[in-house]
């Protein structure tokens, strides 16, 4: 089974590639970029005025972007005070993962379960990318591609509505590991993990899909909040 087409945070990978895109969506992917990269702090004011200026656009798909990354949870907009990007806390480390582990356990044992040739051929051209990027030292691509990596297996489900919902939480984690710092030896842990949830849905195995998911998930939130309680 096929797992469809794209749609959602595709749209906000900051490249030229694909269909022709509003200045809405340019400017919601320049600012999902900054905010990822910590151009654009946690806590930051996001004054429409100054940001226009920034991307050389009119204030209105400024305004527009901004209501995208809200509705992805990255941007908090609060009325007649304006809009600042959402902080990071490690309560919302854990909430947003334990909701990922949920709705991903479901959307890989699905896909395991109806994972066909062409979307094992678009995870593994995902990961060997995501692999190659990070290893030449590109992580804003490789970031990309780790994306493309899950999502071609979530897609691979079936489900019109799982990666729609998954992708609000996966934007606001995506916050944390780029908060985070990975040697050499977590990096190839990491693509043995993917790997290891890769094979699983070849094989197609739902239980050891998830159990390879999940685990993958948990260490990674537990890695992260490590991180934040050594630099309180």
């Amino acid at each position: 089974m096929s797992g469809g087409g794209r749609g959602g945070l595709f749209e906000l990978s900051p490249d030229n590639s694909g269909p022709r895109r509003t200045l809405a969506e340019t400017a919601a992917a320049e600012l999902h970029g900054m905010i990822l990269a910590g151009a654009l702090p946690a806590g930051s004011p996001l004054k429409l005025t100054e940001l226009a200026a920034q991307l050389d656009m009119s204030p209105m798909p400024v305004r527009e972007a901004l209501r995208r990354l809200e509705a992805l949870g990255l941007v908090e907009i609060v009325p007649h005070k304006g809009a600042r990007v959402r902080e990071l806390s490690e309560a919302d480390l854990r909430d947003t993962y334990e909701i990922r582990i949920e709705l991903e356990s479901l959307a890989v044992a699905r896909a395991a379960a109806a994972i066909g040739p062409d979307d094992v051929r678009r995870a593994e051209t995902a990961l060997a990318e995501h692999e190659t990027l990070l290893a030449r030292g590109d992580v804003d691509r490789a970031r990309r591609a780790h994306t493309e990596f899950h999502f071609a297996i979530y897609h691979a489900s079936g489900s019109r509505w799982l990666p729609r919902a998954i992708e609000p939480v996966w934007q606001n984690s995506e916050r944390y590991r780029f908060a985070s710092t990975q040697d050499a030896e977590r990096q190839r842990l990491s693509h043995l993990e993917h790997q290891a949830i890769l094979d699983a849905c070849v094989a197609h195995e739902p239980e050891r899909a998830v159990t390879a998911l999940r685990g993958h998930l948990e260490g990674a939130m537990s890695r992260i909040l490590a991180g934040m309680s050594r630099t309180r």
